[in-house]
């Protein structure tokens, strides 16, 4: 039993930090021994920020903490950075609580608990999914022997990322391995937890076109574990949304939905119709019940959070170890790492097969479209060489083309994609989804498409605008449409797509205006390769002649 009073230092003041503060005020306000000191971020200004917001003070880096009294620290930084701090603070004799995952090495996990069993400090790892209400309900079920003998749990979690808004590519988009990476821990940490210590992992992965910008948005693994076989799939091509556990016993099943906010029991197939009516029961009851304790603050959305920080402070003062040790979390990441990797590699793999020369003739950009394709089809009959841009790998290469890949708003990728061609042919935008989607595609895709120009003295530009962009209705009984017809006075209401067309055409005449030699081409009717030349635009047309 320890008599020492906790004073907490939490280093990262990002949007984890706040769950920290909140459950460590929480804990103190309910008669624990324990206080908050304060916070430190490399963000010296955000610190100072959420330092008032949250009501403490922000130092100036984990030393201050330190020397202000801090004797534990949360460790709340992007993983990279989570063994570094976790060893100083070792190193100061301060206990540590890491966010997940514990490390993005598991050879830094297995430092940091030699350097903890030697300093005979405590590390704890934020598994919190373990103390999820929901998955708390299960796991009882399964230790009560409710279920009988695991045979196999699945995890299934459908999810998407934020639009990327242009600058510079984020992690999930740069690295092949880091989705799984990212939503695979949880996953792994919750299937060790059910089936025992993870013995193998065996995954594979693909492309299946549900966000382009991933280089593999479906992942299937296979976990062999001590007490039985796991099953992750984590997919970032299906619809809708879901976060879903299910545990299958030699007695029956159990089921957690995670965005519905219930846990419920499958039962057995000749149980199936004696108990239908009683789980539709069960879910009927269990939704409104935990939205009633959510509106009521019995359970908030980061109750895991929470629960797993009271339970590392109680075990602490009572010199228990962890729910979660440094070993086991290590476990972890080695086999979350092991997938990410062997996906990291095949990736890199297939990029080296594709090579760039110092000069072509044409760069397409957009060149996975059905302009885009007939473009480049053009052009190699014409025997010209080409170089595109796509954002993906194609399952099958076309011959006598140099491929680039990336994201248009993604200044160095663009920039290396445009290096060396003597013309540009910028079909690329965005055709789907809202303003931020369009935006990036078609306003900020343009803009580094023009600044790589200029940067490298490109011949000629083309750029492929819109007949969208035009005054329809100003144009009403005033002859045949030319190149001199009013713009649209009011994009917006047009939507996203007229709006960022309009936008990124008059990134191009000024860039013209400036000595880049440009052509701007706003196609009419496309037809042909699949698409249909009678539609409704065109039929209503014909039949008003």
């Amino acid at each position: 039993m320890s008599n020492t009073r906790f004073r907490i230092g939490m280093v990262g003041a990002g949007k984890s930090c706040e769950f920290h503060v909140a459950a460590v005020k929480q804990l103190a306000s309910g008669g624990a021994d324990l206080e908050l000191v304060g916070i430190t971020d490399l963000d010296a200004a955000r610190a100072r920020e959420r330092a008032e917001q949250w009501g403490t003070t922000a130092y100036a880096d984990l030393e201050a903490l330190v020397a202000a009294g801090a004797n534990v620290i949360h460790v709340l930084t992007p993983p990279a950075s989570h063994a570094a701090i976790a060893i100083m603070a070792l190193k100061k004799n301060c206990h540590v609580l890491i966010d997940e995952p514990i490390t993005a090495d598991p050879e830094e996990a297995r430092q940091i608990g030699v350097l903890a069993k030697q300093k005979r400090l405590t590390v704890g790892a934020s598994h919190s999914l373990l103390f999820d209400p929901q998955v708390k309900q299960a796991l009882d079920a399964v230790r009560s022997g409710e279920l009988g003998d695991l045979v196999s749990v699945e995890i299934l979690r459908v999810s998407e990322y934020p639009s990327f808004e242009g600058g510079t590519l984020p992690p999930w988009y740069r690295d092949a391995g880091y989705a799984f990476a990212e939503l695979g821990v949880p996953c792994m940490y919750l299937l060790q937890e059910l089936l025992g210590p993870i013995e193998d992992v065996d995954g594979q992965w693909t492309s299946l076109g549900g966000d382009p910008n991933l280089p593999f948005d479906d992942w299937r693994v296979s976990v062999r574990c001590k007490r039985g076989l796991g099953q992750i799939r984590l997919s970032w091509s299906s619809k809708p949304m879901q976060s879903q556990i299910v545990i299958t016993g030699t007695r029956g099943a159990r089921r957690v939905d995670l965005l519905a906010m219930f846990d419920g029991t499958l039962p057995r197939a000749a149980e199936r119709l004696v108990n239908a009516f009683a789980e539709s029961i069960r879910k009927v009851i269990n939704v409104p019940i935990n939205v009633w304790k959510f509106v009521r603050k019995e359970m908030s959305s980061s109750q895991g959070l929470r629960d797993l920080i009271a339970d590392f402070y109680r075990r602490l003062a009572g010199g228990e170890p962890p729910t979660v040790t440094v070993e086991e979390a290590r476990d972890v990441v080695h086999f979350v790492q092991k997938i990410a990797q062997a996906a990291e590699a095949e990736h890199a793999a297939r990029l080296a097969t594709f090579t760039r020369s110092d000069t072509v003739a044409f760069l397409v950009t957009g060149a996975s479209g059905n302009v885009g394709k007939a473009t480049v089809k053009r052009l190699l009959a014409d025997g010209h060489r080409v170089r595109v841009m796509v954002r993906r790998i194609p399952e099958q290469p076309l011959p006598n083309v140099e491929y680039c890949f990336g994201n248009l708003g993604d200044r160095d990728a663009v920039d290396r994609a445009v290096q060396g061609a003597e013309v540009v042919i910028h079909l690329g935008a965005a055709t789907k989804g809202g303003w931020p989607e369009h935006k990036v595609g078609t306003v900020i895709g343009t803009q580094n498409v023009l600044h790589a120009c200029q940067k490298y003295g490109t011949k000629q530009l083309v750029y492929i605008s819109s007949m969208s962009v035009v005054d329809w209705a100003g144009s009403v009984g005033k002859g045949s449409v030319t190149e001199a017809a009013e713009l649209e006075p009011r994009p917006d209401e047009r939507g996203a797509y007229t709006r960022a067309k309009l936008e990124a055409e008059r990134l191009v005449v000024a860039a013209a205006a400036q000595g880049l030699p440009c052509v701007i081409l706003r196609p009419g009717q496309i037809f042909g390769g699949g698409i249909p030349l009678i539609n409704g635009a065109v039929a209503r047309n014909a039949g008003g002649r």
